[in-house]
């Protein structure tokens, strides 16, 4: 609008009469610019810095010098058809907004600018005398009338859709954020198995499922032999590695439908699905595994494992007392030692 305005008056002198095309064209290309800009700034591209705005500068003073100068014939062409470059670029951006987002404005304003584009060059082959008739120059004008308009409602489009995409960009990070809490206040930091909350949390659910399906239930309850002497004599960061090291020992050696418990110093319990006959055939391999493992070279001496283990009863309510159990028949495991 700004570049239509200044041309809207003859100022009677021819020198000022051509640079005042020169600058309706240094407007045009100002805007085009801006739009430009404004699809880098919100893709974050960066494609505009200082050094390309030198360059800006440089035509600005050619589009005011030239004019006066060298004549309007030297600044019509170029300038239509510098906007058009810069329209179709922009155009080019709000495409790939499109392609990424899905954002339905953002095509809008693509669709516009390459209409304005194409507009701008037929009005460039126009001047030039290849393409020249007063019909052209009314379809011309209607058409960029009408994209003015298509213009204005992807713009608004495009602003509530941006408005919408953050929100739920916001909504996917208070969800994960939610999440990593949860995950926090169910897991035990050192270790990364679960923790005694967890086994609360998941008891009823894993109770009712093994009765509703009939499926066998068992608690292994794990000990670290001699783990106190370890944190007496080698200090607590030993006493950690240990701990860590049997950890990803149980998680390698029960199934990931089962759960892996740190029930509190060095002990571990495991929900397992399988009956009593199964669960202390799983307490032996544990304790051989463990032994024959070749890792455990790199563990201090007597570390070993004592497994006590008990089978859940159908109708069971409440796993605590069961838990007991399986406790007691680990310090008679213990006793082997």
């Amino acid at each position: 609008m700004p570049a239509l305005l200044v041309l809207n008056h003859s100022y009677g002198i021819p020198a000022v009469d051509r640079a005042v095309v020169g600058l309706s064209q240094l407007l045009g290309i100002a805007t085009s610019v801006f739009f430009f800009w404004s699809a880098d700034l919100y893709r974050q591209t960066q494609y505009i810095g200082r050094g390309r705005l030198k360059i800006f500068g440089a035509v600005a003073a050619w589009f005011l010098i030239a004019p006066p100068v060298f004549g309007t014939a030297t600044v019509l062409v170029p300038g239509y058809a510098l906007n058009a470059v810069l329209l179709a670029g922009t155009a080019t951006m709000y495409t790939a907004v499109l392609l990424e987002r899905r954002m339905l404005g953002a095509g809008l304003v693509a669709f516009t600018l390459f209409g304005l584009a194409t507009t701008t060059v037929t009005t460039a082959l126009s001047l030039a005398g290849i393409a020249a008739s007063p019909q052209l120059a009314f379809a011309i004008y209607t058409s960029n009338l009408v994209l003015s308009m298509l213009g204005a409602v992807g713009v608004h489009l495009l602003i509530f859709e941006d408005m919408t995409y953050e929100l739920r960009a916001t909504n996917r990070r208070l969800e994960a954020a939610r999440e990593e809490l949860l995950q926090a206040a169910i897991t035990d930091p050192l270790t990364g198995c679960h923790n005694r909350r967890f086994l609360e949390q998941v008891m009823d659910r894993e109770l009712k499922r093994h009765a509703r399906f009939g499926l066998p239930l068992a608690l292994l309850f794990i000990d670290i032999d001699r783990f106190k002497a370890v944190n007496d004599t080698l200090g607590h960061v030993a006493g950690d590695r240990v701990l860590q090291y049997v950890a990803h020992f149980l998680k390698r050696y029960i199934r990931e439908a089962d759960y892996v418990f740190r029930w509190g110093g060095d002990e571990f319990l495991v929900l397992i699905t399988c009956s009593s006959e199964e669960a202390a055939r799983k307490a032996a391999v544990l304790r051989t595994s463990f032994d024959a493992a070749p890792e455990a070279v790199d563990l201090p001496p007597g570390i070993g494992l004592s497994v006590g283990w008990v089978e859940v009863p159908q109708g069971t309510t409440d796993l605590m007392p069961l838990v007991r159990e399986a406790d007691e028949r680990m310090y008679r495991d213990k006793q082997r030692i």
